[in-house]
């Protein structure tokens, strides 16, 4: 029985050049799209006692407090719910804040990308620097203790000398989460089709990612790209979804995953609106490829007990041949409870991990 929600919410104040995801609809839908995702909700929610509920977008933060209300008032929570509202530092205004944090919003997943103007530009974001340092005045000023931000690296003209400089004023606030991005040009994005010059090459993006982890050494890195100041400040509904357990995805676009098959949402925000509560088209996948492939993203690793009595195999025989070549190439180690990716491991993870998703 799913325990997590993700709930989509594609309005944006302007869609950044990199974005494929459903956004950018104009806000003026806020309305008719809360009412939509209430009978989406009521028509299939079974009212389960949730553990995480996230809001993701698009700018789940231009919705009126009166509305992401409206959509709380379906659901039922634990004590301890984490409910992550994600913002725009455009949008962190401190009453609205005050707000979101008075009906029950206790995290809040700030989208900074960069600290340097030049980027957020190119980027295509409507914030700049001074707005990020308001925004996370106004987050601690409203109550919230746990935050988290996203930084992005390998975005056009961004030199490792700009993305340290991001990295260093991260230190320097002590956010208690960071979430970082390397760029890929998708299609749906305007990148895709007016191909951006002076793209960070793949060495220099992979010294990216090491200054990163130089950055953040003093906190727990939980996830290939996940950091987190202790556990206190994980990304609970996240880890959800690498430990392949089951999610609702309500809104236009949304994804979930329930009894072992995945579905999608309408995309299109017109037809969604047509019919919210519209039957679900589900579809299966490889889900042995999938605890692998997501297992090895988290920093403990998998644990081959669990995946053996779940799909009734012997991993170190099925996978004999991948464990011979990489743990002695020092990509993979052994832990306590499985394997795990090294550091070296990590940085290739692409090309060791194809090689078990392909057996």
């Amino acid at each position: 029985m799913p325990k997590s929600v993700y709930i989509h919410i594609p309005f944006c104040i302007k869609k950044c050049r990199y974005c494929s995801f459903l956004s950018g609809v104009n806000p003026i839908f806020k309305g008719i799209y809360t009412d939509g995702l209430v009978r989406e909700i009521k028509k299939f929610y079974n009212g389960a006692i949730l553990n995480t509920v996230y809001f993701g977008g698009g700018t789940p933060s231009l919705l009126e407090p009166v509305e992401i209300k409206k959509i709380l008032d379906c659901l039922n929570f634990g004590k301890d719910c984490e409910i992550t509202l994600e913002m725009n530092p455009k949008t962190a205004d401190l009453e609205k804040l005050k707000a979101f944090f008075n009906l029950g919003i206790n995290r809040i997943s700030l989208g900074v990308q960069s600290f340097d103007d030049k980027i957020l530009e190119i980027a295509g974001r409507a914030h700049n620097v001074r707005d990020v340092f308001k925004s996370i005045e106004n987050i601690l000023g409203a109550g919230f203790k746990n935050y988290s931000i996203d930084l992005m690296y390998g975005l056009p003209f961004q030199t490792q000398k700009i993305w340290e400089r991001s990295l260093n004023e991260a230190k320097k606030l002590s956010v208690p989460h960071i979430s970082l991005y390397g760029l890929k040009i998708e299609e749906g994005s305007d990148f895709y089709i007016n191909t951006p010059k002076e793209l960070p090459d793949e060495d220099t993006q992979a010294d990216m990612y090491e200054a990163a982890l130089a950055a953040f050494k003093n906190y727990y890195h939980y996830e290939f790209s996940n950091f987190a100041k202790n556990e206190k400040f994980l990304s609970r509904h996240n880890l959800n979804y690498w430990n392949v357990a089951p999610y609702w995805g309500f809104g236009a676009g949304a994804a979930g995953f329930i009894c072992g098959r995945r579905y999608e949402n309408e995309a299109d925000f017109k037809k969604y609106l047509e019919n919210p509560a519209k039957k679900k088209n589900f579809y299966t996948t490889n889900l042995l490829e999938e605890h692998i492939f997501l297992g090895f993203r988290k920093f403990e690793g998998i644990n081959t007990n669990e995946i053996n009595k779940k799909f009734s195999i012997d991993f170190d025989k099925k996978y004999a041949l991948q464990l011979k070549k990489f743990i002695p190439e020092g990509f993979i180690q052994k832990t306590l409870h499985g394997y795990r990716l090294t550091k070296k491991g990590v940085m290739l993870s692409n090309s060791v991990l194809c090689e078990f998703l392909d057996n």
